[in-house]
């Protein structure tokens, strides 16, 4: 029977003061995108603003706005961008770890050591050859080419995360539907892979993160071109913004509502997915 302690007390207390602690950047910057710029210079960072206004957001993002253009493309290149590399991390990811966890060869060990090795490494030793090799196949300066870089920068990350769940995952199902008639691609796609929400979810929230905060790699490779990602176009703008605070702080607020919508909608299967990643 669970008994209300002072330990108890205690742990909560500690709870609610580091969450307000990781909670008060994201206040600051969501009072500050909603305050004019006298009110952000003459009032505390962390004061709600008395007049609230949105006229911000409005003038980022109107058609009459000299920036909306911009921000909107970016908006635009980014979920592209993010969205393919989901995709082809989720059905390359999930294929390939399956094989891996399925194989009773000793490559499959082997292959599944070098993907952990990939996932040590820093990606930015390779940014020169990635570079000269994306410009020579003529991947540099276009969203799909980016797509593919960061499916080969993020692959080894998903078959780690896939591979941890196959192998909790036992052969009865497969074995069951075989007998049935059905062969490994039926196998693979209406048995194991509906079983694997968690790990996937896991996989496009982690990915999506990764790929929708880059700004090295976006800015190397899509630099000077029309499908610079959000992080590029917020970084030239909020150059040439110098102290306007308010509006700085309203762009870096309108970066983060896709991808914070897009955690809230699957944090579920990612909480299930980190929790069997670790028991793994």
């Amino acid at each position: 029977m669970f008994r209300y302690s002072k330990k108890t007390l205690t742990i909560e207390i500690v709870t609610i003061v580091a969450t307000a602690i990781l909670l008060l950047p994201f206040w600051i910057l969501l009072m500050g995108s909603l305050k004019t710029l006298p009110a952000i210079m003459t009032t505390p960072a962390v004061a709600p603003p008395t007049q609230p206004t949105i006229e911000n957001f409005v003038q980022l993002l109107s058609p009459a706005s000299s920036s909306s253009g911009n921000i909107w493309a970016g908006l635009a290149s980014s979920a592209v961008i993010t969205a393919g590399s989901i995709i082809l991390l989720v059905v390359l990811g999930s294929l390939a770890a399956y094989g891996i966890s399925r194989s009773t060869s000793r490559w499959s060990r082997r292959s599944y050591y070098l993907f952990l090795v990939a996932i040590i490494l820093p990606t930015q030793l390779g940014t020169l050859p990635l570079y000269i090799g994306a410009r020579n196949v003529g991947l540099v300066g276009n969203p799909w080419g980016m797509i593919l870089i960061y499916t080969g920068m993020l692959l080894p990350l998903s078959v780690f995360l896939y591979a941890n769940f196959f192998r909790n995952l036992g052969p009865e199902y497969e074995e069951a539907a075989v007998i049935d008639g059905a062969n490994r691609y039926q196998v693979f796609w209406r048995i194991v892979f509906p079983l694997m929400s968690p790990a996937t979810g896991t996989v496009a929230i982690l990915a999506g993160l990764i790929v929708w905060n880059d700004f090295f790699t976006a800015l190397i490779f899509l630099n000077g071109t029309p499908y610079q990602t959000l992080p590029v176009v917020m970084y030239s703008y909020v150059g040439s913004l110098v102290s306007q605070w308010n509006l700085i702080f309203a762009v870096v607020i309108v970066s983060m509502i896709p991808i914070l919508a897009f955690y809230a909608f699957a944090q579920k299967k990612f909480i299930q997915g980190y929790a069997g990643g670790l028991k793994g």
